[in-house]
């Protein structure tokens, strides 16, 4: 008798325990559908050797897509699909409608279709750094309208595509070959605060007349082009306008007239050998000047009346004077922000012979940047 028991025990604890359709999980079911999917696949190898199957399992568990399609290659998560670094030649297809952002920077794409992106309505940012992009069909982003952020830097397009999402807040175009902005390049773009377009072969009489009309850019930059002189026909809602490394050699007193509202100025590494008197008097709310690397031979007139400016470089120029008035205001009880950051250095002058109440607007002597200067 007590050997049956025991044999009852141990069958007992060898089986296996019952499910009840009850405790069917959706688990168990993924589970057992990519086990069956295995085992057809290994049926079909023989029948389909592409890198991009046509045929695609179908579960008989459930009538909707758990895998959303991902492009081959890519890594798709949170409506983020990242396609960078892999040599692709041509936008992939598979991308998923409710896409929000596409990563396709670092690869070989030598052009954009009408059809790459058609269907994604929540496409917000597009990524298309370093390709090889020579041409983009002006009916590329018809679909697009909600597209915020476009980035086409390190390319090789020579004009700004056609008919950009109205919504677009942000372009940058760094590293290309535009050589012209046309006249409706950015009609109806009421949203485009952030426009980068350095490093492209673009002169003052590339830009037409009215080309920015009614566009509201808070940001710009035009450095590493051909410009001979501060464009007049610039949006006047800038805040930031760069134009470093270009070749401007004078800046005269219409230049700035536009720029009301401008904050901060980059003119540094050009060719400025005089401002006018007056320029700097039509950007009262300016905070920062860069006027480092040119050819000035005095301290620009009219700093002293600037009540925000707070950084001033004039570092590399031929200076050989700096007056006692030459930074802070001379009008009593002016209220005047005190300056941050003042340089000189590698200039002609003779620190020895400055005023100690030249920097008496300054922050601290910190601030203050004045070294010998090497031939």
């Amino acid at each position: 008798m007590k050997e049956f028991v025991l044999l009852l025990l141990l069958a007992a604890c060898s089986a296996k325990p019952f499910l009840s359709p009850s405790h069917v999980t959706l688990k168990n079911l993924m589970l057992k559908d990519m086990e069956d999917t295995d085992d057809d696949d290994d049926d079909d190898d023989e029948d389909d050797n592409s890198l991009f199957p046509t045929k695609e399992p179908i579960s008989p568990f459930f009538p909707f897509d758990l895998f959303p399609t991902c492009p081959f290659g890519c890594q798709c998560y949170s409506r983020v699909v990242h396609c960078s670094d892999l040599g692709l030649t041509s936008v992939p297809s598979n991308i998923p409608p409710d896409t929000r952002m596409i990563d396709l920077q670092n690869n070989k794409i030598k052009e954009i279709k009408e059809n790459d992106f058609k269907g994604l309505t929540s496409l917000y940012a597009l990524i298309l750094n370093n390709n090889k992009l020579t041409k983009i069909h002006p009916k590329t982003f018809q679909t697009t309208k909600k597209l915020r952020r476009l980035y086409l830097s390190h390319n090789q397009l020579t004009e700004i595509p056609l008919n950009l999402p109205k919504a677009l807040a942000e372009l940058r175009i760094h590293d290309n070959k535009v050589k012209k902005i046309q006249k409706d390049t950015f009609k109806g773009m009421n949203a485009l605060h952030v426009l980068e377009m350095s490093a492209n072969p673009l002169e003052n009489s590339g830009i037409e007349q009215g080309a920015f009309e009614g566009v509201t850019v808070f940001h710009m930059r035009i450095a590493e082009a051909k410009l001979t002189s501060i464009p007049k026909d610039l949006p006047s809602t800038l805040l930031e306008l760069h134009l470093d490394f270009n070749k401007i050699s004078l800046v005269e007193l219409e230049d700035l007239k536009r720029y009301k509202e401008l904050q901060r100025l980059g003119l540094g590494n050009n060719r400025i050998a005089d401002i006018e008197n007056g320029s700097f008097a039509n950007i009262p709310r300016v905070r920062e000047i860069h006027l480092e690397n040119n050819k000035l031979k005095k301290i620009p007139s009219g700093l002293q009346e600037l009540k925000y400016l707070q950084i001033i470089f004039l570092h590399s120029n031929s200076i050989a004077k700096v007056g006692i008035n030459d930074f802070c205001p001379t009008i009593p009880k002016m209220k005047k922000s005190l300056y941050s950051a003042i340089s000189l250095f590698n200039n002609p002058v003779k620190y020895w012979e400055i005023q100690p109440a030249t920097f008496r607007c300054v922050l601290s002597r910190m601030s203050v940047q004045v070294g010998n200067f090497r031939k």
